[in-house]
Protein backbone atom coordinates (compact mmCIF):
# COMPACT_ATOMS: atom_id res chain seq x y z
CA UNK A 1 0.00 0.00 0.00
CA UNK A 2 2.86 2.39 0.72
CA UNK A 3 3.57 4.86 3.49
CA UNK A 4 0.79 7.01 4.92
CA UNK A 5 0.93 10.74 4.12
CA UNK A 6 -1.34 13.65 4.90
CA UNK A 7 -2.88 15.63 2.08
CA UNK A 8 -0.84 18.77 1.55
CA UNK A 9 0.62 21.23 -0.93
CA UNK A 10 4.32 21.15 -1.78
CA UNK A 11 6.57 24.15 -2.41
CA UNK A 12 9.76 24.38 -4.39
CA UNK A 13 11.66 24.46 -1.13
CA UNK A 14 10.02 21.16 -0.11
CA UNK A 15 11.28 19.54 -3.29
CA UNK A 16 14.82 20.86 -2.86
CA UNK A 17 14.90 19.62 0.71
CA UNK A 18 13.50 16.24 -0.22
CA UNK A 19 16.05 15.82 -3.03
CA UNK A 20 18.83 16.59 -0.56
CA UNK A 21 17.47 14.03 1.90
CA UNK A 22 17.16 11.35 -0.79
CA UNK A 23 20.75 12.05 -1.85
CA UNK A 24 21.91 11.70 1.76
CA UNK A 25 19.98 8.44 1.98
CA UNK A 26 21.77 7.16 -1.10
CA UNK A 27 25.10 8.10 0.48
CA UNK A 28 24.04 6.29 3.63
CA UNK A 29 23.25 3.13 1.65
CA UNK A 30 26.73 3.28 0.07
CA UNK A 31 28.36 3.63 3.48
CA UNK A 32 26.29 0.81 4.97
CA UNK A 33 27.27 -1.47 2.09
CA UNK A 34 30.95 -0.60 2.54
CA UNK A 35 30.83 -1.08 6.33
CA UNK A 36 28.81 -4.31 6.29
CA UNK A 37 25.96 -2.85 8.34
CA UNK A 38 23.14 -4.94 6.85
CA UNK A 39 21.94 -7.75 9.07
CA UNK A 40 22.32 -10.37 6.30
CA UNK A 41 25.87 -9.34 5.38
CA UNK A 42 28.02 -12.41 4.73
CA UNK A 43 25.11 -14.84 5.03
CA UNK A 44 23.14 -16.71 2.37
CA UNK A 45 19.64 -15.40 1.51
CA UNK A 46 17.03 -16.05 4.15
CA UNK A 47 14.52 -18.59 2.76
CA UNK A 48 11.58 -16.35 3.60
CA UNK A 49 8.50 -15.99 1.42
CA UNK A 50 6.52 -12.78 1.66
CA UNK A 51 3.70 -11.73 -0.62
CA UNK A 52 1.01 -9.18 -1.27
CA UNK A 53 -2.12 -10.14 -3.19
CA UNK A 54 -4.34 -7.41 -4.62
CA UNK A 55 -8.03 -8.25 -4.99
CA UNK A 56 -10.98 -6.84 -6.88
CA UNK A 57 -14.49 -6.36 -5.50
CA UNK A 58 -17.60 -7.23 -7.49
CA UNK A 59 -21.31 -7.29 -6.74
CA UNK A 60 -23.75 -10.13 -7.37
CA UNK A 61 -23.96 -9.20 -11.07
CA UNK A 62 -20.15 -9.20 -11.59
CA UNK A 63 -20.06 -5.40 -11.77
CA UNK A 64 -17.17 -3.55 -10.07
CA UNK A 65 -18.20 -2.67 -6.53
CA UNK A 66 -16.94 0.63 -5.08
CA UNK A 67 -17.15 -0.64 -1.52
CA UNK A 68 -13.68 -1.32 -0.13
CA UNK A 69 -14.27 0.68 3.06
CA UNK A 70 -17.45 -1.26 3.85
CA UNK A 71 -15.85 -4.60 2.94
CA UNK A 72 -12.74 -3.95 5.04
CA UNK A 73 -14.94 -3.04 7.99
CA UNK A 74 -16.76 -6.34 7.61
CA UNK A 75 -13.55 -8.38 7.19
CA UNK A 76 -11.99 -6.73 10.29
CA UNK A 77 -8.56 -8.26 9.72
CA UNK A 78 -5.40 -6.09 9.78
CA UNK A 79 -3.83 -8.27 7.07
CA UNK A 80 -6.39 -6.78 4.65
CA UNK A 81 -5.84 -3.17 3.65
CA UNK A 82 -7.10 -0.52 1.29
CA UNK A 83 -5.73 -0.05 -2.23
CA UNK A 84 -5.86 2.72 -4.85
CA UNK A 85 -9.38 2.12 -6.20
CA UNK A 86 -12.53 1.73 -4.17
CA UNK A 87 -12.98 -1.58 -6.04
CA UNK A 88 -9.66 -2.93 -4.61
CA UNK A 89 -8.31 -4.33 -1.39
CA UNK A 90 -5.03 -6.09 -0.59
CA UNK A 91 -3.93 -8.93 1.66
CA UNK A 92 -0.40 -8.85 3.07
CA UNK A 93 1.21 -12.17 3.95
CA UNK A 94 4.01 -11.63 6.45
CA UNK A 95 7.35 -13.27 5.61
CA UNK A 96 7.65 -16.85 6.77
CA UNK A 97 10.01 -19.81 6.24
CA UNK A 98 10.11 -21.21 2.74
CA UNK A 99 11.36 -24.64 3.78
CA UNK A 100 10.09 -28.11 4.54
CA UNK A 101 6.30 -28.33 4.69
CA UNK A 102 5.82 -24.65 5.46
CA UNK A 103 5.15 -23.86 1.81
CA UNK A 104 2.05 -26.05 1.69
CA UNK A 105 0.92 -24.75 5.09
CA UNK A 106 1.15 -21.23 3.68
CA UNK A 107 -1.21 -22.24 0.88
CA UNK A 108 -3.68 -23.60 3.43
CA UNK A 109 -3.42 -20.47 5.55
CA UNK A 110 -3.95 -18.19 2.56
CA UNK A 111 -6.97 -20.15 1.40
CA UNK A 112 -8.51 -20.11 4.88
CA UNK A 113 -7.93 -16.36 5.21
CA UNK A 114 -9.43 -15.60 1.82
CA UNK A 115 -12.43 -17.86 2.42
CA UNK A 116 -13.13 -16.12 5.72
CA UNK A 117 -12.80 -12.70 4.09
CA UNK A 118 -15.07 -13.74 1.21
CA UNK A 119 -17.77 -14.90 3.63
CA UNK A 120 -17.67 -11.57 5.45
CA UNK A 121 -17.61 -9.58 2.22
CA UNK A 122 -20.60 -11.56 0.97
CA UNK A 123 -22.56 -10.41 4.02
CA UNK A 124 -22.32 -6.90 2.53
CA UNK A 125 -23.41 -8.05 -0.94
CA UNK A 126 -19.87 -8.04 -2.33
CA UNK A 127 -17.35 -10.65 -3.41
CA UNK A 128 -13.56 -10.92 -3.61
CA UNK A 129 -11.99 -11.80 -6.92
CA UNK A 130 -8.38 -12.74 -7.64
CA UNK A 131 -7.85 -11.69 -11.25
CA UNK A 132 -5.18 -9.61 -12.94
CA UNK A 133 -7.64 -7.17 -14.46
CA UNK A 134 -11.38 -7.00 -13.84
CA UNK A 135 -13.01 -7.59 -17.25
CA UNK A 136 -16.16 -5.63 -16.41
CA UNK A 137 -14.31 -2.38 -15.63
CA UNK A 138 -15.32 0.39 -18.01
CA UNK A 139 -14.30 3.97 -18.62
CA UNK A 140 -16.84 5.36 -16.16
CA UNK A 141 -15.17 3.43 -13.34
CA UNK A 142 -12.01 5.52 -13.77
CA UNK A 143 -13.60 8.76 -12.56
CA UNK A 144 -11.63 10.44 -9.78
CA UNK A 145 -14.51 10.01 -7.32
CA UNK A 146 -13.68 6.31 -7.09
CA UNK A 147 -10.17 6.82 -5.69
CA UNK A 148 -9.91 5.39 -2.16
CA UNK A 149 -10.19 7.84 0.70
CA UNK A 150 -6.57 7.37 1.85
CA UNK A 151 -4.95 10.82 1.37
CA UNK A 152 -1.86 9.23 -0.18
CA UNK A 153 -3.83 8.21 -3.26
CA UNK A 154 -5.50 11.54 -3.99
CA UNK A 155 -2.18 13.30 -3.41
CA UNK A 156 -0.39 10.92 -5.75
CA UNK A 157 -3.11 11.50 -8.34
CA UNK A 158 -2.67 15.28 -8.07
CA UNK A 159 1.10 15.10 -8.34
CA UNK A 160 1.15 12.85 -11.40
CA UNK A 161 -1.25 15.10 -13.27
CA UNK A 162 0.62 18.20 -12.17
CA UNK A 163 3.79 16.71 -13.65
CA UNK A 164 2.03 15.71 -16.88
CA UNK A 165 0.00 18.86 -17.38
CA UNK A 166 -2.55 16.91 -19.43
CA UNK A 167 -4.92 13.93 -19.26
CA UNK A 168 -3.64 10.36 -19.43
CA UNK A 169 -4.08 8.45 -22.67
CA UNK A 170 -4.44 4.68 -22.87
CA UNK A 171 -3.61 3.32 -26.31
CA UNK A 172 -3.30 -0.47 -26.57
CA UNK A 173 -3.79 -2.69 -29.61
CA UNK A 174 -4.78 -6.20 -28.63
CA UNK A 175 -4.36 -9.77 -29.83
CA UNK A 176 -7.30 -11.13 -31.93
CA UNK A 177 -9.45 -13.63 -30.05
CA UNK A 178 -9.21 -15.96 -33.04
CA UNK A 179 -8.71 -15.98 -36.76
CA UNK A 180 -9.94 -14.21 -38.84
CA UNK A 181 -10.88 -11.55 -36.25
CA UNK A 182 -9.15 -8.19 -36.33
CA UNK A 183 -7.16 -6.92 -33.39
CA UNK A 184 -9.17 -4.70 -31.05
CA UNK A 185 -7.85 -1.36 -29.85
CA UNK A 186 -8.43 0.55 -26.63
CA UNK A 187 -7.95 4.29 -27.14
CA UNK A 188 -9.25 6.49 -24.37
CA UNK A 189 -8.26 9.34 -22.07
CA UNK A 190 -8.81 9.80 -18.37
CA UNK A 191 -8.22 12.51 -15.79
CA UNK A 192 -7.31 10.15 -12.95
CA UNK A 193 -4.73 7.43 -12.32
CA UNK A 194 -7.47 4.87 -11.60
CA UNK A 195 -6.55 2.70 -14.61
CA UNK A 196 -3.57 1.80 -12.44
CA UNK A 197 -6.05 0.33 -9.93
CA UNK A 198 -7.28 -2.00 -12.66
CA UNK A 199 -3.89 -3.72 -12.48
CA UNK A 200 -4.15 -6.14 -9.56
CA UNK A 201 -1.00 -8.10 -8.91
CA UNK A 202 0.80 -10.73 -6.91
CA UNK A 203 3.91 -9.13 -5.41
CA UNK A 204 6.66 -11.41 -4.14
CA UNK A 205 9.42 -10.43 -1.72
CA UNK A 206 12.76 -12.16 -1.28
CA UNK A 207 15.19 -11.02 1.39
CA UNK A 208 18.82 -11.23 0.27
CA UNK A 209 22.29 -10.48 1.57
CA UNK A 210 23.55 -7.17 0.15
CA UNK A 211 26.45 -8.77 -1.70
CA UNK A 212 23.98 -11.13 -3.41
CA UNK A 213 21.37 -8.51 -4.29
CA UNK A 214 22.61 -7.74 -7.81
CA UNK A 215 22.62 -11.40 -8.84
CA UNK A 216 19.07 -11.92 -7.58
CA UNK A 217 17.79 -8.70 -9.21
CA UNK A 218 19.45 -9.56 -12.52
CA UNK A 219 17.99 -13.06 -12.41
CA UNK A 220 14.51 -11.69 -11.69
CA UNK A 221 14.81 -9.28 -14.61
CA UNK A 222 15.96 -12.06 -16.93
CA UNK A 223 12.89 -14.22 -16.25
CA UNK A 224 10.21 -11.50 -16.25
CA UNK A 225 9.07 -12.38 -19.76
CA UNK A 226 8.66 -16.06 -19.01
CA UNK A 227 6.79 -15.23 -15.79
CA UNK A 228 4.08 -13.22 -17.53
CA UNK A 229 3.82 -15.64 -20.47
CA UNK A 230 3.12 -18.55 -18.12
CA UNK A 231 0.87 -16.64 -15.72
CA UNK A 232 -1.10 -14.19 -17.89
CA UNK A 233 -4.51 -13.41 -16.38
CA UNK A 234 -5.45 -9.94 -17.69
CA UNK A 235 -6.82 -10.13 -21.24
CA UNK A 236 -9.77 -7.69 -21.10
CA UNK A 237 -10.31 -4.05 -20.19
CA UNK A 238 -13.16 -1.69 -20.97
CA UNK A 239 -14.84 -4.27 -23.19
CA UNK A 240 -11.77 -4.88 -25.38
CA UNK A 241 -9.71 -8.03 -25.91
CA UNK A 242 -6.16 -6.75 -25.44
CA UNK A 243 -2.88 -8.39 -24.41
CA UNK A 244 -2.67 -11.69 -22.52
CA UNK A 245 -1.20 -9.66 -19.64
CA UNK A 246 -2.71 -6.21 -20.27
CA UNK A 247 -1.58 -5.09 -16.80
CA UNK A 248 1.88 -4.42 -18.23
CA UNK A 249 0.99 -1.71 -20.80
CA UNK A 250 -1.87 -0.28 -18.71
CA UNK A 251 0.34 0.20 -15.66
CA UNK A 252 3.07 1.73 -17.80
CA UNK A 253 0.67 4.23 -19.35
CA UNK A 254 -1.51 4.94 -16.29
CA UNK A 255 1.38 6.21 -14.13
CA UNK A 256 3.33 8.02 -16.84
CA UNK A 257 4.23 11.51 -15.63
CA UNK A 258 5.67 12.49 -19.01
CA UNK A 259 3.81 14.49 -21.65
CA UNK A 260 4.61 13.60 -25.25
CA UNK A 261 7.44 16.11 -25.49
CA UNK A 262 9.34 14.54 -22.60
CA UNK A 263 8.78 11.04 -23.95
CA UNK A 264 10.25 12.17 -27.26
CA UNK A 265 13.28 13.50 -25.40
CA UNK A 266 13.94 10.10 -23.83
CA UNK A 267 12.99 10.99 -20.26
CA UNK A 268 12.65 7.75 -18.27
CA UNK A 269 9.12 6.56 -17.38
CA UNK A 270 8.04 6.02 -13.76
CA UNK A 271 7.08 2.43 -14.62
CA UNK A 272 10.44 1.14 -15.70
CA UNK A 273 12.09 -2.12 -16.59
CA UNK A 274 15.48 -0.46 -16.37
CA UNK A 275 18.29 -0.15 -18.90
CA UNK A 276 21.18 -2.31 -17.69
CA UNK A 277 22.28 -5.21 -15.54
CA UNK A 278 23.54 -4.03 -12.16
CA UNK A 279 26.55 -4.71 -9.96
CA UNK A 280 25.07 -3.57 -6.64
CA UNK A 281 21.76 -2.34 -5.22
CA UNK A 282 23.42 1.07 -4.99
CA UNK A 283 23.11 1.29 -8.80
CA UNK A 284 19.30 1.32 -8.52
CA UNK A 285 19.02 3.87 -5.74
CA UNK A 286 21.51 6.07 -7.58
CA UNK A 287 19.35 5.87 -10.72
CA UNK A 288 16.30 6.87 -8.66
CA UNK A 289 18.12 9.98 -7.47
CA UNK A 290 19.52 10.87 -10.88
CA UNK A 291 16.50 10.33 -13.12
CA UNK A 292 13.27 10.79 -11.15
CA UNK A 293 11.89 13.96 -9.55
CA UNK A 294 9.92 13.61 -6.34
CA UNK A 295 6.19 12.91 -6.50
CA UNK A 296 5.54 13.02 -2.74
CA UNK A 297 8.34 15.20 -1.28
CA UNK A 298 7.58 14.65 2.41
CA UNK A 299 10.72 15.23 4.49
CA UNK A 300 11.90 14.70 8.05
CA UNK A 301 14.63 16.54 9.97
CA UNK A 302 16.71 13.40 10.43
CA UNK A 303 20.15 13.33 8.81
CA UNK A 304 20.95 9.68 7.99
CA UNK A 305 24.70 10.29 8.07
CA UNK A 306 24.39 11.68 11.60
CA UNK A 307 22.43 8.57 12.52
CA UNK A 308 25.23 6.33 11.24
CA UNK A 309 27.82 8.42 13.08
CA UNK A 310 25.80 7.89 16.27
CA UNK A 311 25.81 4.13 15.74
CA UNK A 312 22.15 3.90 14.74
CA UNK A 313 20.62 2.37 11.62
CA UNK A 314 18.71 5.12 9.72
CA UNK A 315 15.14 4.59 8.56
CA UNK A 316 15.81 6.54 5.31
CA UNK A 317 12.18 7.67 5.09
CA UNK A 318 12.76 9.95 2.10
CA UNK A 319 14.69 7.36 0.13
CA UNK A 320 11.99 4.77 0.79
CA UNK A 321 9.20 7.20 -0.13
CA UNK A 322 10.95 8.12 -3.36
CA UNK A 323 11.69 4.49 -4.19
CA UNK A 324 8.00 3.70 -3.68
CA UNK A 325 7.06 6.08 -6.51
CA UNK A 326 9.49 4.58 -9.02
CA UNK A 327 7.56 1.57 -10.27
CA UNK A 328 10.19 -0.93 -11.35
CA UNK A 329 8.95 -4.37 -12.30
CA UNK A 330 11.61 -5.67 -9.89
CA UNK A 331 12.00 -3.08 -7.18
CA UNK A 332 14.77 -2.80 -4.58
CA UNK A 333 13.46 -2.52 -1.03
CA UNK A 334 15.36 -1.17 1.97
CA UNK A 335 13.70 -1.90 5.28
CA UNK A 336 14.51 -1.67 8.99
CA UNK A 337 13.05 -4.19 11.43
CA UNK A 338 13.91 -4.08 15.13
CA UNK A 339 16.79 -1.72 14.43
CA UNK A 340 18.34 -3.98 11.78
CA UNK A 341 18.53 -3.11 8.08
CA UNK A 342 17.91 -5.61 5.31
CA UNK A 343 17.34 -5.64 1.56
CA UNK A 344 14.67 -7.32 -0.52
CA UNK A 345 13.86 -7.84 -4.17
CA UNK A 346 10.18 -7.10 -4.78
CA UNK A 347 8.90 -8.90 -7.87
CA UNK A 348 5.90 -7.05 -9.36
CA UNK A 349 5.26 -8.53 -12.81
CA UNK A 350 2.72 -11.24 -11.88
CA UNK A 351 -1.07 -10.86 -11.93
CA UNK A 352 -3.30 -11.96 -9.09
CA UNK A 353 -5.06 -15.33 -9.34
CA UNK A 354 -6.71 -17.30 -10.70
CA UNK A 355 -6.63 -19.58 -7.61
CA UNK A 356 -4.62 -19.91 -4.43
CA UNK A 357 -2.76 -22.93 -5.81
CA UNK A 358 -1.96 -20.98 -9.00
CA UNK A 359 -0.56 -18.14 -6.88
CA UNK A 360 1.58 -20.59 -4.93
CA UNK A 361 2.78 -22.22 -8.15
CA UNK A 362 3.75 -18.85 -9.62
CA UNK A 363 5.59 -18.05 -6.39
CA UNK A 364 7.45 -21.36 -6.20
CA UNK A 365 8.46 -21.16 -9.86
CA UNK A 366 9.80 -17.63 -9.37
CA UNK A 367 11.72 -18.35 -6.18
CA UNK A 368 13.11 -21.63 -7.47
CA UNK A 369 14.12 -20.28 -10.85
CA UNK A 370 15.83 -17.20 -9.40
CA UNK A 371 17.76 -19.34 -6.91
CA UNK A 372 18.69 -21.82 -9.64
CA UNK A 373 20.00 -19.06 -11.89
CA UNK A 374 21.94 -17.37 -9.09
CA UNK A 375 23.67 -20.65 -8.27
CA UNK A 376 24.46 -21.51 -11.91
CA UNK A 377 28.10 -21.71 -12.92
CA UNK A 378 27.75 -18.93 -15.49
CA UNK A 379 25.31 -16.07 -14.89
CA UNK A 380 22.50 -15.98 -17.43
CA UNK A 381 22.75 -12.19 -17.61
CA UNK A 382 26.30 -12.50 -18.90
CA UNK A 383 24.93 -14.41 -21.90
CA UNK A 384 22.06 -12.16 -23.01
CA UNK A 385 21.59 -8.45 -23.52
CA UNK A 386 19.43 -6.40 -21.21
CA UNK A 387 17.39 -5.34 -24.24
CA UNK A 388 16.58 -9.00 -24.91
CA UNK A 389 15.18 -9.37 -21.38
CA UNK A 390 13.08 -6.21 -21.83
CA UNK A 391 11.76 -7.40 -25.21
CA UNK A 392 10.91 -10.79 -23.69
CA UNK A 393 8.71 -9.03 -21.12
CA UNK A 394 6.78 -7.17 -23.81
CA UNK A 395 6.40 -10.29 -25.98
CA UNK A 396 5.35 -12.54 -23.11
CA UNK A 397 2.80 -9.98 -21.91
CA UNK A 398 1.32 -9.44 -25.36
CA UNK A 399 1.25 -12.95 -26.79
CA UNK A 400 1.38 -15.20 -23.72
CA UNK A 401 2.13 -18.82 -24.57
CA UNK A 402 2.06 -17.93 -28.27
CA UNK A 403 5.06 -15.62 -27.88
CA UNK A 404 8.60 -16.28 -29.01
CA UNK A 405 11.21 -15.45 -26.39
CA UNK A 406 14.96 -15.21 -26.74
CA UNK A 407 17.06 -17.49 -24.54
CA UNK A 408 20.85 -17.92 -24.54
CA UNK A 409 22.18 -21.03 -26.33
CA UNK A 410 18.69 -21.72 -27.70
CA UNK A 411 17.64 -18.64 -29.64
CA UNK A 412 13.95 -18.00 -30.18
CA UNK A 413 11.69 -20.44 -28.34
CA UNK A 414 8.11 -20.70 -27.10
CA UNK A 415 7.56 -20.25 -23.36
CA UNK A 416 6.07 -23.72 -22.88
CA UNK A 417 8.94 -25.49 -24.64
CA UNK A 418 11.56 -23.45 -22.80
CA UNK A 419 9.89 -24.17 -19.46
CA UNK A 420 9.43 -27.90 -19.99
CA UNK A 421 12.94 -28.49 -21.33
CA UNK A 422 15.09 -26.10 -19.33
CA UNK A 423 13.40 -24.05 -16.63
CA UNK A 424 11.39 -26.56 -14.60
CA UNK A 425 14.49 -28.65 -13.77
CA UNK A 426 16.35 -25.45 -12.88
CA UNK A 427 13.47 -24.25 -10.67
CA UNK A 428 13.35 -27.64 -8.94
CA UNK A 429 17.07 -27.40 -8.26
CA UNK A 430 16.59 -23.93 -6.79
CA UNK A 431 13.72 -25.02 -4.55
CA UNK A 432 15.81 -27.94 -3.34
CA UNK A 433 18.55 -25.47 -2.43
CA UNK A 434 15.97 -23.49 -0.45
CA UNK A 435 14.99 -26.65 1.43
CA UNK A 436 11.46 -26.88 0.01
CA UNK A 437 9.81 -30.27 0.55
CA UNK A 438 9.39 -32.81 -2.24
CA UNK A 439 5.62 -32.62 -1.76
CA UNK A 440 5.59 -28.87 -2.34
CA UNK A 441 7.91 -29.08 -5.34
CA UNK A 442 5.75 -31.71 -7.02
CA UNK A 443 2.54 -29.84 -6.26
CA UNK A 444 3.54 -26.39 -7.46
CA UNK A 445 5.91 -27.15 -10.31
CA UNK A 446 3.32 -29.67 -11.49
CA UNK A 447 0.88 -26.78 -11.93
CA UNK A 448 3.39 -24.89 -14.10
CA UNK A 449 3.97 -28.05 -16.12
CA UNK A 450 0.22 -28.50 -16.50
CA UNK A 451 -0.19 -25.03 -18.00
CA UNK A 452 2.57 -25.75 -20.51
CA UNK A 453 1.10 -29.12 -21.53
CA UNK A 454 -2.51 -27.89 -21.85
CA UNK A 455 -1.44 -24.43 -23.10
CA UNK A 456 -4.05 -22.90 -20.80
CA UNK A 457 -3.32 -19.93 -18.54
CA UNK A 458 -5.92 -17.72 -16.87
CA UNK A 459 -5.80 -15.40 -19.85
CA UNK A 460 -6.25 -18.23 -22.34
CA UNK A 461 -9.23 -19.57 -20.39
CA UNK A 462 -10.88 -16.12 -20.23
CA UNK A 463 -10.39 -15.51 -23.94
CA UNK A 464 -11.73 -18.95 -24.90
CA UNK A 465 -14.72 -18.59 -22.58
CA UNK A 466 -15.68 -15.17 -23.98
CA UNK A 467 -15.23 -16.35 -27.57
CA UNK A 468 -17.45 -19.39 -26.94
CA UNK A 469 -20.18 -17.20 -25.46
CA UNK A 470 -20.03 -14.74 -28.34
CA UNK A 471 -20.21 -17.56 -30.86
CA UNK A 472 -23.35 -18.71 -28.99
CA UNK A 473 -24.92 -15.30 -29.64
CA UNK A 474 -24.07 -13.23 -26.57
CA UNK A 475 -22.92 -9.64 -26.81
CA UNK A 476 -19.43 -8.79 -25.57
CA UNK A 477 -20.85 -7.29 -22.38
CA UNK A 478 -23.00 -10.35 -21.69
CA UNK A 479 -20.06 -12.64 -22.45
CA UNK A 480 -17.73 -10.79 -20.08
CA UNK A 481 -20.22 -10.84 -17.21
CA UNK A 482 -21.10 -14.49 -17.75
CA UNK A 483 -17.45 -15.49 -18.01
CA UNK A 484 -16.61 -13.59 -14.82
CA UNK A 485 -19.36 -15.32 -12.83
CA UNK A 486 -18.05 -18.69 -14.04
CA UNK A 487 -14.53 -17.55 -13.13
CA UNK A 488 -15.66 -16.72 -9.58
CA UNK A 489 -17.17 -20.17 -9.14
CA UNK A 490 -14.09 -21.95 -10.44
CA UNK A 491 -11.78 -19.73 -8.39
CA UNK A 492 -13.54 -20.81 -5.19
CA UNK A 493 -13.59 -24.47 -6.21
CA UNK A 494 -9.81 -24.14 -6.26
CA UNK A 495 -8.68 -26.37 -9.12
CA UNK A 496 -5.64 -24.87 -10.92
CA UNK A 497 -6.58 -22.96 -14.04
CA UNK A 498 -5.07 -25.43 -16.49
CA UNK A 499 -7.81 -27.87 -15.41
CA UNK A 500 -10.68 -25.40 -15.84
CA UNK A 501 -13.40 -26.47 -18.30
CA UNK A 502 -15.10 -24.08 -20.71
Amino acid sequence: MGAEVDHQKFSGADRVRFRSQVSKGTDAIARMLADGLFTDHGRPPEPLLGMEVELNLIDENAEPSMANARVLEAIADPDFQTELGQFNIEINVSPRPFVGGDTVSLEQMLRTSLNRAEARAASTGNHLLMIGMLPTLRHEHFAGQWISTNPRYSLLNEQIFAARGEDLELDITGVPLSEPFNAERLLTTTDSILPEAACTSLQLHLRVAPEDFAAHWNAAQAIAGIQVALAGNSPFLSGKALWHETRIPVFEQATDTRPLELRNQGVRPRVWFGERWINTIFDLFEENTRYFPALLPVSTDIDPIDELDAGRIPDLDELRMHNGTVYRWNRPVYDVVDGQAHLRVENRVLPAGPTVVDIMANSAFYYGLVRGLVESDRPLWSQMSFDAARENLAAGAQWGLDSQLYWPNIGWVSPDELTLRRLLPLAEKGLTSFGVSEKAKRRYLGVIEGRCVTKQTGSVWQRRAVLAREEAGETRRQALHGMLLDYKTLMHEGEPVHNWPL
